[in-house]
């Protein structure tokens, strides 16, 4: 029993005398060198995508559908025969008028030999005043019947000319709205939908805040345009910025602006939504590090610089615009400088890291990339 106990009191001395127990290891993480490059300054917005021309196919003249010259959807360029209206009512109407102006014709000649042999008598007393002036004003009758039977024979023309419906414009043809047999009206529906696809157009708007800035930098270059198509994932394509709008919208407090794009493989449609990016300026040797690296604090951004001896220091930082899988830091760090991109949770500011690894050249940032 003596024994028992002397060997607990020795046990219990030997904690009381045991060393402290180790320090946490460091933390694992990741760190990557911020980078200096030139990189776009840019506002991101929503937009639609708009034909260039959109054309709706109206008939001018009344009859009869007997012949559409053209398959839904199909590209035609202008002049191009889209349908025929029945042009036997209208044809009848181009004979009667030439007929019409035949006959007048012939009266003017008659009435202008009529005149010529009184004003050709030698003896004025031979011809009364009144016969003169008769035959003098027949001849100005005359010449304006003709003129009104020419006018009737080239609106008779012209309505038979109507009765075959051309393209007015390079476009892509949508469903046709009427079929052979349907009687059409000028005023009704229209035959036809026209879109012209090549180039396009890009239409989004922006805050009246941010105007300022595009007129400033609209002034001195063209501006850049990238536009992609949601949940698209190809390529942004690249455009030119041509329209601003003279007034800003009332209730919305944005102005409607409009993009020009290359549109030969028909990848952008009417009416779809697209991402754009209007890239106003290049910031000359921004600096950049991965998006994941900077935290967010009571007081503001940070990030960890990991120095040589792999100590932590808490760095404030102010933070520009997202590029791609990067992010521009404008105030708190130097190009060089390593920051920790994965594994924050685990560092406390002064403490040593562990780096499990190193990216080397930060990633790279693509147009059109990121727009969060």
């Amino acid at each position: 029993m003596v024994a028992g106990l002397l060997l607990s009191g020795a046990i219990a001395g030997c904690d009381r005398n045991a060393p402290p127990s180790l320090e946490r290891p460091p933390a694992p993480v990741s760190v990557a060198a911020a980078v200096a490059r030139d990189v776009p300054v840019y506002i991101d917005a929503v937009g639609k995508i708009a034909a260039r021309e959109v054309v709706s196919i109206q008939p001018q003249v009344s009859g009869r559908i007997t012949k559409i010259h053209f398959v839904d959807g199909a590209d035609v360029t202008a002049g191009d025969l889209l349908f025929t209206i029945d042009p036997r009512p209208y044809q009848a109407q181009l004979s009667e008028a030439e007929a019409n102006f035949a006959q007048a014709q012939a009266t003017l000649n008659l009435a202008k030999t009529n005149f010529a042999r009184v004003q050709s008598v030698s003896d004025p007393r031979a011809v009364s005043r009144q016969d003169f002036d008769a035959k003098k004003i027949a001849v100005e009758v005359a010449e304006a019947q003709l003129k009104q039977n020419r006018a009737a024979v080239e609106t008779a023309r012209l309505n038979l000319e109507y009765c075959t419906v051309r393209s007015p414009i390079d476009g892509r043809a949508g469903q046709r709205l009427v079929d052979i047999g349907n009687v059409v009206a000028p005023g009704n529906s229209p035959l036809l939908v026209i879109q012209k696809l090549q180039p396009i157009y890009a239409d989004f708007t922006i805050p009246e805040g941010d105007l300022g800035a595009v007129q400033r930098n609209m002034a001195r270059r063209t501006l850049r345009v990238e536009v992609t198509l949601a949940k698209d994932g190809a390529e942004p394509r690249v455009g030119n910025l041509t329209f601003i709008d003279s007034s800003v919208q009332e209730g919305s407090g944005t102005v409607k602006l409009r993009a020009t794009i290359d549109n030969k493989d028909r990848h952008f449609w009417p009416g779809r939504f697209a991402r754009i990016r209007l890239v106003l300026d290049i910031q000359q040797g921004a600096i950049l590090v991965p998006a994941e690296a900077p935290q967010l604090s009571a007081k503001g951004s940070f990030v960890y610089v990991v120095h040589e001896d792999s100590s932590a220091e808490l760095r404030p930082v102010t933070l520009g615009q997202r590029q791609g899988d990067l992010v521009v830091v404008l105030k708190g760090l130097e190009a060089g400088e390593r920051v920790v991109v994965t594994g924050q949770l685990g560092v406390t500011p002064g403490g040593k890291v562990h780096i499990a690894q190193s990216l080397q050249d930060a990633p790279a940032s693509r147009p059109g990339g990121d727009k969060s």
